[in-house]
């Protein structure tokens, strides 16, 4: 069975439809058996596509996506080894819709797998940026996949 992880930002058409794209593209290309998937924690977008502006920032860096934002259902729990926050209030959103201490262990922040990361853990919603807020999402996906592929190795080897 594939490791299933999973990015969860507010509306799902910036940085969790980003991050979905740049973990597939990084996890193809090493061959990993792992299935990628994004929601938000609210339904205002359910049904659009991502935004422009993460569509853009993806193509710059060679990325591509095919993404329709959905909300994340307290049901999923169960589905995924790794539910990727993107920021604070998205993982006590999260925790809080966990069914139990084992769903809430699967619940972390994306910027924990990056070793330089500081002690601001959160990705900064660009929504209401410009190029430069939806470029700086990008580099802080992208800083956190070495830790994110480890991670899915060895949860793959653990399972």
């Amino acid at each position: 069975m594939p490791y299933r992880v999973t990015f969860v930002c507010t509306g799902n058409i910036c940085r969790s439809p980003m991050a979905e794209a740049i973990l597939r593209h990084h996890a193809e290309e090493e061959g990993l058996d792992v299935e990628v998937d994004s929601s938000g924690t609210g339904n205002w977008h359910v049904g659009d596509g991502a935004d422009e502006r993460t569509i853009a920032a993806l193509h710059r860096a060679g990325y591509r996506s095919a993404h329709i934002a959905r909300q994340f259902e307290e049901s999923w729990f169960d589905r995924y080894d790794l539910i990727l926050a993107l920021d604070q209030g998205h993982l006590r959103a999260l925790r809080s819709m966990a069914p139990d201490d084992e769903a809430r262990a699967r619940v972390r922040l994306l910027r924990e797998f990056d070793p330089e990361a500081g002690a601001d853990l959160d990705v900064p919603d660009p929504y209401y940026g410009g190029r430069a807020d939806f470029d700086l999402v990008l580099e802080q996906v992208e800083a956190a996949v070495p830790g994110l592929l480890e991670e899915i190795r060895a949860g793959s080897k653990a399972a």
